[in-house]
């Protein structure tokens, strides 16, 4: 009896420990953001031109001349990027975007994982010159649904 008992009870343990596992491999791919980190886009977004992804395909079909940029991490681009992106992740794109774009009267749209990173960036591009640095709203999570072609 005790022995059935005991296995009982071990049976429940590994079931609930199996759960938890379950529950924080869920939890680990919810992005949450700091408090502080918030405050910094807000005050970013303050300062920049931002559009969603509905006007951003109205500029693909108008086909307005710009030059899109992925701002996430080499692992998020290896995953998966916009055909025709330039990747300048948020680690490296303002050391690297002068070499790589030049004329700072070039629309810029840059994107990352939902519109944080990318709006940062744009934040800062403005403060090296840049006139038409724009952050798309929603970033790739809004373009991969959107239709338009990605890429490996």
């Amino acid at each position: 009896m005790m022995k059935n008992l005991w296995y009982a009870m071990l049976g429940v343990a590994l079931a609930l420990g199996a759960q938890q596992k379950a529950e924080d491999k869920g939890s680990a791919n919810a992005v949450t953001h700091n408090e502080g980190f918030l405050k910094l886009v807000d005050d970013a977004k303050s300062r920049i031109q931002q559009i969603d992804i509905e006007a951003y395909k109205k500029m693909v079909a108008a086909k307005e001349a710009h030059v899109l940029v992925d701002t996430r991490e080499d692992s998020e681009w290896a995953a998966g990027h916009m055909a025709g992106a330039v990747h300048l992740s948020k680690g490296i794109i303002e050391r690297d975007v002068e070499a790589k774009i030049p004329d700072k009267s070039t629309k810029i749209v840059l994107y990352c994982g939902g519109g944080f990173r990318s709006a940062l960036a744009a934040d800062n591009l403005q403060k090296m010159g840049y006139t038409q640095a724009i952050s798309l709203d929603g970033g790739w999570r809004a373009l991969k649904d959107s239709g338009l072609k990605t890429e490996k």
